[in-house]
């Protein structure tokens, strides 16, 4: 059953903490692609590992069954196996320990959900539909993803560094009129390679 309640979306650091990845198969494959692009250490257990998730750098194999209780050395514990037993228990293991665990496609052995992503650079879109339909979440994800073009981080390259330069003066930056900025036309002259111009605007709308 997909979640009944509302979620918190959050975006996890993970850069060099431990996560685990039970299962060896083509969708554990993307969950530690997924893991490794937020450059999460990945160990993954599984008594069969593809050969092409055992090439990827920087994942620790361990070839062997999921042993109980064994979640309670991760930060992060994903469940991809073709056994609901075993992801149940991991499921459990993770409840009883704390530790945050997502089951592949079974919500009901979540304990959060993974969105559809798409990245530009350092920004982010993650859109999820709360496990009611994962291809809803990746459609629209596509949608996103046919939109945000490059300009967008030219445009978030020149916002950060006016708020650098106006935190470097002293001056307080969240009462700022930045929708204005961002509403004025910024993104067009981006995309006409007048980034001086945008720039110029930006400063004019602060």
């Amino acid at each position: 059953m997909p979640f009944e309640g509302p979620q918190y979306p959050v975006l996890l650091d993970l850069a060099g903490r431990s996560c685990l990845v039970v299962g060896g198969g083509r969708v554990a494959l993307g969950k530690v692609r997924g893991l490794l692009a937020a450059d999460a250490a990945v160990t993954v257990v599984a008594p069969v590992v593809t050969d092409e998730l055992a090439s990827l750098d920087g994942v620790t194999i361990e070839r062997r069954p999921y042993e109980a209780g064994e979640v309670a050395g991760h930060r992060l514990v994903i469940a991809a196996t073709d056994d609901p037993v075993v992801n149940h228990q991991v499921f459990l293991d993770g409840e009883a320990a704390g530790v945050w665990v997502n089951s592949a496609d079974d919500p009901a052995n979540c304990a959060f959900t993974l969105p559809a992503v798409v990245r530009r650079g350092p920004i982010t879109v993650a859109v999820s539909t709360g496990g009611h339909s994962p291809a809803l979440s990746s459609w629209l994800r596509d949608q996103f993803a046919a939109e945000l073009g490059p300009e967008y981080e030219i445009l978030l390259q020149l916002l950060a560094e006016r708020r650098e330069a106006l935190r470097s003066e002293g001056i307080r930056t969240e009462g700022l009129s930045w929708k204005d900025a961002l509403d004025s036309g910024m993104l067009d002259l981006v995309r006409e390679g007048r980034v001086a111009e945008a720039r110029e605007l930006l400063q004019a709308c602060l």
